[in-house]
């Protein structure tokens, strides 16, 4: 009986459970990678995001004030002053002044510096240095500290990945090359698709089962086989190696889903509607812009998200079709390749370069997901 309309499936909690779960799956890599970018190099290497509103401890190696600043007291030279930045509230557990042996000493103590003189730590990082004779050198002494250290967040990250002078660790230009490369390959085959999708749902012309079958055997087709031959016709005609290849190259591997997509949809539209359209003198161009582009808005509206999605994070069709040497036109995605090879052990750049790259489809997907649903449900229904 569980089967009879009106009732509750019997395995309707196992349904809300899988869903739940996927969410979860899903929003949780999301979040941690978020709250990462808006943290230190040192925090991420010491402790996990789920503890970012939490201290941690960490091992930093830290310098005093230069010899410039020295005083002489009682015939003694004397430096002092605090380890950490101003505004920094930190608690030193142990101390060093050699990276052998970092731990060596506890707040309080008093070590021997290497070129003379002492150096005497306390818990909360205030420090002074004494000699007898005039310290030297460019910059202060090192020490090495483990300390426990306030939950920090920043958006350095953000502005050294968005607005960094050196091209090779920026984003910002990589971030307008994306949106060049996607709007347009997102708009092109919507618009050739949806005149394909119309003539092959409302008018009669001959081939035209043979062409809806061949539409549904290219959805198959892998792009890879595609690639090297559609790079050699791009070169052969003058358009590989930019953007404009690029553009066609997207258009042409997402036609076959935006036409198979906008045709079930239209097919399911009313067919009083189109017929009473022709009875008062409208021609096809007509109903076309008039009546079928309005109402398949969701059918737009849900391919215009898999396009963007697809073309927002493609890389493998940028690699072949835009290969620039001078990073001019290189995309988010290639810039995030190149990134963890020279970037390997910044964590905090990667993430917070991730995070931005994912920003943009988040905000279209949230903000179309509406129409997502309608129009993959286009046709299934009559």
């Amino acid at each position: 009986m569980s089967d009879i309309a009106g009732t509750k499936p019997a395995l309707r909690w196992v349904v809300h459970a899988s869903v739940i779960f996927l969410v979860v799956l899903w929003v949780v890599p999301t979040l941690g990678l978020l709250i990462s970018s808006f943290r230190t190099a040192d925090q991420i290497a010491t402790s996990g995001w789920w503890k970012s509103l939490f201290p941690s401890e960490q091992n930093l190696t830290l310098r005093s004030a230069p010899p410039d600043t020295q005083v002489l007291e009682n015939g003694i030279y004397v430096i002092e002053g605090n380890l950490f930045d101003a505004g920094t509230s930190a608690m030193i557990s142990q101390w060093g002044v050699s990276s052998r042996a970092v731990d060596a000493f506890v707040p309080g103590d008093t070590a021997e510096l290497r070129r003379g003189g002492t150096i005497t730590v306390d818990a909360q990082g205030n420090y002074r240095m004494e000699n007898s004779e005039e310290f030297t050198g460019s910059r202060g002494a090192r020490v090495f500290v483990t300390a426990e250290l306030p939950p920090e967040f920043t958006l350095a990250n953000y502005h050294k990945v968005l607005l960094a002078e050196d091209s090779s660790d920026s984003m910002g230009r990589a971030f307008f090359n994306t949106l060049t490369v996607t709007i347009p390959a997102t708009i092109i085959p919507i618009l050739v698709a949806a005149f394909a999708a119309y003539a092959l749902a409302w008018m009669d012309f001959p081939g035209r089962a043979l062409l809806i079958a061949a539409v549904v055997g290219l959805l198959v087709v892998p792009l890879q086989l595609a690639l090297i031959p559609l790079l050699k016709f791009h070169l052969n005609i003058g358009i590989g190696k930019g953007y404009l290849g690029v553009w066609m190259a997207h258009t042409g591997f997402g036609m076959p889903l935006a036409i198979y997509l906008l045709r079930n949809y239209m097919a399911g539209l009313p067919r009083d509607l189109i017929e009473n359209a022709r009875v008062d003198g409208a021609t096809e161009f007509q109903i076309f812009t008039k009546l079928i582009l309005p109402l398949s808005f969701p059918a737009l509206a849900s391919f215009a998200i898999f396009q963007f999605l697809w073309t927002w994070n493609d890389l493998l069709v940028a690699k072949v079709f835009l290969i620039d040497a001078s990073g001019q036109t290189t995309v988010m995605t290639n810039q995030i390749v190149e990134l963890l090879g020279t970037r390997g052990g910044n964590w905090e750049i990667l993430a917070t370069a991730a995070f931005v790259s994912i920003a943009v489809p988040l905000i279209v997907f949230f903000a179309m997901q509406k129409y997502l649903v309608r129009g993959l449900l286009a046709g299934s229904v009559k």
